[in-house]
């Protein structure tokens, strides 16, 4: 008698916010700038977890504004853990100057771990947008 009461309750709930128009599960397509500072300050943090969490974050929240930051950590980071983070939230970003710095830092990153890494994210973004190289 009690799940079918916990059944029923979910179900008006459910159906009340359908009814209404709202969408129950539909995620906030725009960041607040309190979210954008927030991620940007864990990018000049000197825990490790919170910077490279912070950006990849940024990555998948598309954050555009973060772009020099994001470079700023693939060229001065040691780790490469953390080199490799920041260039896949350029890959995913996809501006140009992002892209341009995948590109860049493939001929000329030290580390042949993040070499190789920037290499394959800077390919693959040109294979699935058909840029032409001149």
């Amino acid at each position: 008698m009690k799940n079918v009461f916990i059944n029923l309750i979910l179900i008006v709930v459910f159906l009340s916010t359908v009814i209404s128009g709202a969408e129950p599960f539909k995620v906030k397509k725009q960041n607040s700038d309190n979210t954008i500072q927030s991620l940007i300050v864990g990018l000049n943090s000197n825990n490790f977890g919170l910077k490279t969490s912070s950006a990849f974050m940024i990555g998948e929240l598309k954050i555009k504004s973060a772009v020099i930051p994001l470079m700023r950590m693939l060229r001065n980071e040691e780790s490469d853990e953390a080199k490799i983070v920041a260039a896949l939230a350029l890959y995913k970003l996809g501006t140009p100057m992002s892209i341009y710095t995948l590109f860049q830092s493939s001929r000329f990153e030290k580390s042949s771990r993040v070499k190789k890494m920037c290499l394959r994210f800077y390919l693959d973004y040109i294979s699935k947008n058909k840029v032409i190289e001149i």
